[in-house]
């Protein structure tokens, strides 16, 4: 639901993947915004509407995602399509941060908009973190990207996960994504970024902002 620039490149990214996808929006000038040969079906209607839903295929649908405009429309459009059509794979997008939250403990997943291009804009703007590149509500654990003290280089993946208590997922290096073996030795222009509890990435993030502690060399 929601042919805006971010729903537009969402339909036209699952149909390049192979997907039948189906748009609703409410304004068919909307549809403008999605190539020619779009392959996918649209809908002019609410997203939250019954009659539209039916004509888009909710009921064969595998997953929908409400990316419209409004906080109201997206979150009613979840819950009927959730709760009255069975479709269990809801995604909706949140401007208001506080009520991701709420929607998150219902079983819907959002992706909350302000908070995301907020954090992306500290990223940039402050030189230091935790990063949130995301963030589970429901289950309180996080993916950050932390800074480190030059100090770290040289030193272990599994040195690092000891001292911050959390796991580190990937290592950024020269912009190329690397897994890492417990073996593996930081080197100078590595990012890291670690699976880590919610609560405690700030306190992660100190770890690796100050030299290691000699019971850790």
């Amino acid at each position: 639901m929601g042919c805006g620039r971010v729903g537009a490149a969402l339909a036209v990214s699952l149909s390049n993947m192979g997907h039948s996808v189906a748009v609703i929006d409410r304004s068919s000038e909307a549809f403008n915004r999605l190539p020619d040969d779009f392959p996918g079906q649209r809908v002019t209607g609410q997203g939250y509407d019954r009659e539209a839903l039916e004509r888009a295929g909710i009921d064969d649908a595998f997953g929908f995602a409400a990316v419209s405009s409004g906080d109201n429309s997206n979150i009613i459009a979840a819950r009927v399509v959730r709760e009255e059509f069975g479709v269990g794979n809801v995604v909706t997008r949140i401007y208001d941060p506080t009520r991701a939250n709420v929607y998150e403990r219902l079983g819907i997943a959002t992706v909350p908009t302000v908070k995301w291009t907020a954090d992306q804009v500290l990223r940039h703007l402050i030189p230091l973190g935790p990063y949130h590149e995301f963030v589970d509500e429901t289950a309180e654990m996080s993916l950050v990207a932390v800074d480190v003290d030059p100090a770290w280089y040289g030193l272990s993946i599994s040195q690092i996960q000891r001292a911050t208590g959390a796991r580190v997922a990937y290592v950024t290096r020269l912009q190329r994504g690397m897994l890492p073996s417990s073996q593996m030795v930081l080197q100078d222009g590595d990012r890291i970024h670690l699976i880590v509890p919610t609560e405690d990435a700030g306190a992660a993030q100190y770890v690796l902002t100050h030299e290691p502690r000699e019971e850790i060399l």
